[in-house]
């Protein structure tokens, strides 16, 4: 049975429902679509085929609504025309960059609101989580579960499997290169081909 996205209840069913319908904006409304058909119960195959777009996108679409809420749907570059100047210089997001490569200092994962709240400590105001998540959004950022550390045996697996493809990789790059076919093209035939398969010769 196909597995269902989950999503979180920003708004319910009916309230979705309704954005898609009362919705003038073409992309806010397919957005609220989207939403709405997963919210109650359609799989993400099904959602594809009723509306054309893509798996990934739909992907997308839910990883943003989910961790920030409704204010996700539809086109953000009009919405944040207002807001196009960057809070963080080049320095500051080069430092923002390295700390999402470590865990939250509050523990779990990376979020707008999380992202939000380190802004604010280096620029000295208020962030609002959206801009939070523009800012993990535009770093091409996902979040991921924590991978449990290789243990030692596999490490040394791995260093073995290592070695043994290299010394294979030499040992093909140095070998000479064999002729596939006795026939030189002229109509000749090659003495190792003739010494190899006297049976073919007359």
């Amino acid at each position: 049975m196909p597995k269902r996205v989950i999503i979180e209840p920003h708004l319910s069913v009916e309230e979705l429902e309704n954005g898609y319908r009362q919705t003038k904006e073409p992309l806010k409304r397919t957005h609220y679509q989207i939403i709405w058909l997963l919210a109650k119960g359609m799989t993400t195959q099904e959602v594809v085929v009723a509306t054309g777009y893509s798996r990934s996108w739909i992907y997308e679409l839910v990883w943003g609504y989910n961790r920030i809420g409704p204010e996700t749907l539809g086109d953000q570059r009009t919405a944040n025309q207002g807001s196009s100047k960057p809070l963080l210089d080049d320095v500051q997001q080069a430092l923002l960059w390295q700390a999402l490569q470590e865990a939250p200092a509050e523990g779990g994962q990376w979020n707008g609101r999380k992202v939000a709240d380190w802004i604010a400590d280096v620029i000295g105001r208020t962030v609002s989580r959206q801009r939070g998540w523009e800012y993990l959004k535009q770093m091409r950022f996902r979040l991921r579960v924590p991978r449990p550390e290789h243990t030692d045996s596999s490490l040394e697996e791995q260093a073995q499997w290592k070695k043994k493809f290299g010394d294979q990789s030499r040992t093909n790059t140095n070998r000479k290169p064999r002729s596939r076919r006795g026939n030189l093209g002229d109509g000749r035939t090659s003495s190792r081909f003739e010494a190899s398969h006297p049976r073919y010769l007359g």
